[in-house]
């Protein structure tokens, strides 16, 4: 297999896992397996920079909201981590960092708790509001549950900054775990799987009097804001705890990878000590400038790293293999298996992911297999008992044809998984179309979910996202658990969907290769779906980060007669297919094909309003100093290496004073 071929595949393939596991939570492998495909991927994108795609899983973000309460964007962005699982991994990080930034580095490394992330906004020193981490862009305003938990202060004490996020996760403890299970079970109730599920649950309880009940707690670690008057991720935690915050005291100051590694291998065994769930260390870098010369990439801060306990293991016998159909018509194998305890929840289902791993392992219906939960999370069958295998057992055949409307599979050269060719009459692709569709990164239609989509399509009420537009209220109160408030909610929220602004709706439409990073490059360049639909593949790819792979996808969607027809719909009822005057009011290609390197401390205004104001200006913002690098914004105590590559390179410095002119 050629290396282009290889690249796209595991791009494929991780974003089917990333929709399984954030879309419809129904993750199919563990989150080990998940990061060394990521890692492989990376490691080919970096080696081969000609494929690049800016829609590339290494760069996304991914992840769904339950749409039961109000959405609010944070104003903080809440990231994801990178996982590592050895000290090869840890040096390699390092590494990376002592490349970037100057002076000695030392690592504040903190239990990494196994709850319910959350976001808590303080103003003036009291509770604004509690938001969930939902996508890492915008969560589910919880404020009302979050305050019935007595470790959250509603009024903080000292010396506080006027407005500040704090991070940290909703826990609920063993001992508490275990009080109300015992409790549900002698009410005839079936008890909750795992401490983590009921934490995350209680938070969407619509009576906050029911989540008073519970005994939740909060565990804060992380501050974000700007000027907060800190100068390390130690001192954070010494000063949260000040304020009135219940930050864990399970934390340490280290100098080097070793001590690191130290820490963790304590609490690999303490961990089990403690009242709460972990699963792994967080170890971050110290020094808050040198956070802010790391930055972060496209999915997680560069300063932080995630190092995850070893996974627990199970046997059990797998009792049949069945098939899934994504929306892109990708044929997912399943493994039903016989109910087993692992990591504190019960398993049944585990992901074979495609034909080469079911004849890799060998695997087959009846087989006895062993099953891993990597991070404790995710179910992944890795091997089987060959010891156990009946005789007359024969080899797992492959299906040929669509389990849903029965057409013959295809597998194109060089591709892992087999694809339903019939995109336009296969239900699951159909439904998982609409399914995107209304997702929250795209038009975030609220309340309208997965299910009754599923339905609405059952019903033969839609056919496409475009007829959503169509719907009345009389169509949908007959529908099962549909009641007139309901009905309302859904039409009100198609409505609403009318003003989600035009790169979302890009996204929305569902071109393959078109992520949320290209849908807003194309949306910027092109200005409008009409411009985009006649453009030429030449002038597609002259666009910055846009290849060859996404020009051609975007040419054939707009080719097809029905997607024509879909855009033609969704104009008739007004959906916003342009930029908006305003938007396009606060753009210019003032810095267009410049490259800026921001770096220091500055006064005027943030280093993220500065590379907001470069990007809003047709720039780009990068983390290191290269020969294209045009400009090296500098500020207060820029770091000594940075300004000798720059000076070395013949780069010009500038002050935020110069950039700022550059603008006037």
């Amino acid at each position: 297999m050629n290396i282009e071929k290889k690249i796209h595949q595991l791009r494929e393939e991780l974003r089917q896992h990333n929709y399984n596991y954030y879309v419809l939570d129904a993750a199919t492998i563990t989150d080990y397996e998940f990061d060394m495909m990521l890692k492989e991927l990376q490691a080919l994108e970096a080696q081969y920079p000609e494929f690049y795609d800016s829609s590339s899983p290494t760069l996304r973000v991914g992840g769904e909201v339950t749409k039961n309460f109000n959405t609010v964007v944070h104003e903080q962005r809440m990231y994801s981590l990178d996982n590592s699982y050895s000290k090869e991994d840890l040096l390699d990080w390092e590494n990376r960092i002592k490349k970037l930034v100057d002076g000695e580095v030392s690592y504040t490394c903190e239990l990494k708790y196994d709850g319910a992330s959350i976001s808590l906004t303080y103003e003036n020193g009291e509770l604004l509001r509690a938001v969930t981490r939902g996508d890492g862009i915008q969560g589910d305003d919880v404020t009302t549950n979050v305050k019935t938990i007595k470790s959250v202060p509603l009024r903080l004490q000292g010396d506080f900054p006027p407005k500040f996020d704090i991070r940290g996760e909703i826990v609920l403890p063993y001992a508490g775990f275990i009080k109300m299970n015992k409790e549900r079970i002698a009410s005839g109730e079936e008890p909750y799987a795992n401490p983590r599920n009921t934490a995350s649950g209680s938070l969407k309880l619509q009576d906050s009097r029911e989540t008073a009940k519970r005994p939740l707690d909060c565990l804060l670690y992380n501050l974000a804001g700007d000027r907060l008057g800190i100068s390390s991720q130690y001192q954070s935690l010494e000063k949260a705890r000040s304020w009135g915050f219940k930050v864990p005291n399970e934390s340490r100051l280290v100098s080097s990878v070793e001590e690191v590694l130290e820490f963790i291998n304590l609490w690999d065994e303490k961990r089990r000590e403690l009242p709460y769930e972990t699963d792994g260390v967080v170890i971050k870098v110290n020094d808050m400038q040198q956070q802010e010369e790391l930055g972060f990439t496209a999915k997680a801060p560069r300063w932080a790293m995630a190092y995850k306990f070893k996974a627990e293991q199970v046997s059990t016998q797998l009792n049949e293999i069945t098939y899934q159909v994504g929306r892109t018509g990708a044929i997912t194998p399943v493994a039903n298996l016989e109910a087993v305890q692992l990591a504190g929840t019960t398993v049944k289902r585990a992901s074979l992911h495609n034909a080469d791993q079911i004849a890799k392992l060998d695997i087959r219906e009846g087989d006895t297999v062993f099953v891993e939960k990597g991070g404790e999370i995710i179910p992944k069958i890795i091997g089987v008992d060959f010891q156990k295998r009946d005789q007359s057992s024969v080899p797992t055949k492959y299906i040929t044809q669509c389990p849903e409307c029965h057409t013959d599979l295809i597998r194109k050269e060089g591709e892992a998984q087999h694809y339903c060719p019939n995109d336009q009459g296969c239900p699951p692709q159909i439904i998982g179309r609409i399914q995107h569709y209304i997702s929250r990164k795209a038009m975030d239609i609220e309340g309208l979910g997965g299910e009754t989509v599923a339905l609405l399509v059952k019903e033969g009420l839609i056919k496409n996202y475009a007829d959503l537009y169509d719907l009345k209220k009389e169509q949908i109160i007959p529908l099962e658990r549909m009641a007139d408030k309901s009905a309302d909610n859904l039409i009100e929220g198609v409505m609403k969907s009318k003003e989600i602004p035009f790169e979302r709706v890009l996204f929305g439409l569902g071109i393959r290769y078109v992520g949320e990073t290209v849908a807003k490059k194309l949306a910027k360049h092109f200005k409008s779906i009409d411009a985009l639909m006649e453009t030429t593949t030449e002038e597609l790819v002259n666009v910055d980060e846009i290849g060859g792979r996404i020009a051609e996808s975007v040419i054939d969607f707009f080719n097809v007669d029905a997607n024509k027809m879909l855009v033609t719909k969704l104009r008739e009822h007004d959906v916003q297919l342009a930029i908006s005057a305003e938007k396009l009011a606060g753009q210019t290609d003032k810095l267009l094909g410049q490259v800026f390197v921001v770096s220091g401390v500055f006064e005027k205004v943030s280093r993220n309003e500065l590379k907001k104001m470069i990007e809003d200006n047709g720039g780009k913002v990068s983390s290191s100093i290269s020969s294209k690098t045009s400009y090296v914004i500098a500020g207060a105590n820029m770091g000594p290496s940075k300004l000798e590559k720059a000076t070395k390179l013949n780069i010009s410095i500038i002050s935020e004073d110069d950039f700022l002119n550059l603008l006037t």
